[in-house]
């Protein structure tokens, strides 16, 4: 069978650097760092001060009352950032066929902030099972797919994809496979988190995964650096929709880009280190570019996941070199 063509027709954020997408690219491109003191709890006795909050974030800026009561953060987050990629695609509810719309959005964790406020007030309430009705529907990962399909009543696919670090990627693959097998025409999706708090930074924390660097917080992130010490953790959401070809040009949608190929791999190592000469990132790459029907010399940017984590980060730079050679390093790396 012909596969269908993908492309971009929207995008929309919410993140440490800007409220929007134009806002965030802004500052992206003059080298804003998003990271601060954090300012949601007291970090008397954490090791780590900081992260990448979304700066001065009022949910009721963007939901009533009732409804920041129901959804956690993380779902307050797919929502702005979904809303704005669909206000940006410029589709018409009203002539879009809904049955042919889907939603494939992802989080790594979920609704881990709510899980800690409701675990926290059960203990300190003498262990009176008082938990609210919405504690369930809060927390689970897909829960955010599905409130953006109700909201916008979008019909077709609807889930969510949990692979730690690469859930949105997964995600965007997942949705781009759909409309390209000619099973829906139209996908939002990305992905979103929300777990600046005492459980998600105490467990990193423990992990020794998480930068210690208080006193150069504003670049304590630096993949492929000989003083790199762990990631920084950060929070909010972005999404892309993703549309058939044919199915955008009709409609006379503004394409950002094409989307031609996509690999998934697995290092089959260890739990949390990467396979200290890249195979797994190497084969990954490897699938996409044969996907894709290009070559690495077709190549001429690279993003690559550079974590900052004492381990990792070589053995992705090892990976690139596996696959695009010692010329690699004369590419758009970051």
């Amino acid at each position: 069978m012909d596969l269908k063509r993908v492309v971009v027709t929207g995008i929309g954020t919410i993140s440490p650097v800007g409220s929007t997408a134009a806002e965030t690219w802004g500052n992206v491109v003059k080298g804003v760092s998003g990271s601060d003191l954090i300012k949601q709890y007291d970090t008397t006795n954490f090791k780590t001060k900081f992260a990448c909050e979304v700066k001065n974030y009022d949910p009721l800026q963007y939901f009533d009352r009732k409804e920041v009561k129901r959804i956690d953060k993380f779902t307050q987050f797919a929502l702005i950032a979904s809303d704005q990629a669909v206000k940006d695609s410029g589709i018409d509810h009203e002539k879009i066929d809904k049955s042919r719309a889907g939603v494939i959005w992802s989080s790594g964790i979920g609704g881990v902030g709510t899980f800690y406020e409701e675990v926290k007030g059960y203990i300190e309430g003498n262990f009176n099972p008082r938990f609210s009705p919405f504690f369930i529907p809060k927390i689970i990962s897909d829960i955010a797919a599905g409130q953006i399909s109700i909201k916008h009543g979008f019909l077709g696919p609807n889930y969510c994809t949990v692979a730690a670090c690469a859930s949105s990627t997964n995600a965007i693959i997942d949705s781009y496979n759909l409309i390209r097998l000619g099973m829906t025409d139209y996908m939002v999706t990305g992905g979103s988190e929300a777990a600046v708090n005492e459980i998600g930074m105490g467990g990193f924390q423990s992990m020794q995964a998480i930068s210690t660097n208080n006193e150069e917080y504003k670049t304590a992130s630096r993949p492929f650096c000989a003083t790199r010490d762990g990631f920084v953790m950060g929070e909010g959401g972005c999404g892309l929709i993703l549309e058939e070809f044919e199915h955008a040009k009709a409609r006379g949608a503004k394409i950002y880009a094409e989307m031609v190929g996509a690999g998934l791999s697995a290092d089959a190592y260890h739990l949390v280190a990467p396979h200290p000469d890249g195979l797994g990132a190497a084969l990954v790459m490897s699938n996409a570019l044969r996907d894709a029907k290009l070559k690495p010399e077709d190549i001429d940017y690279i993003n690559v996941h550079g974590t900052s984590t004492p381990v990792g980060d070589i053995s992705e730079a090892k990976a690139i070199v596996n696959v695009f050679g010692e010329n690699a390093y004369k590419l758009n790396i970051s």
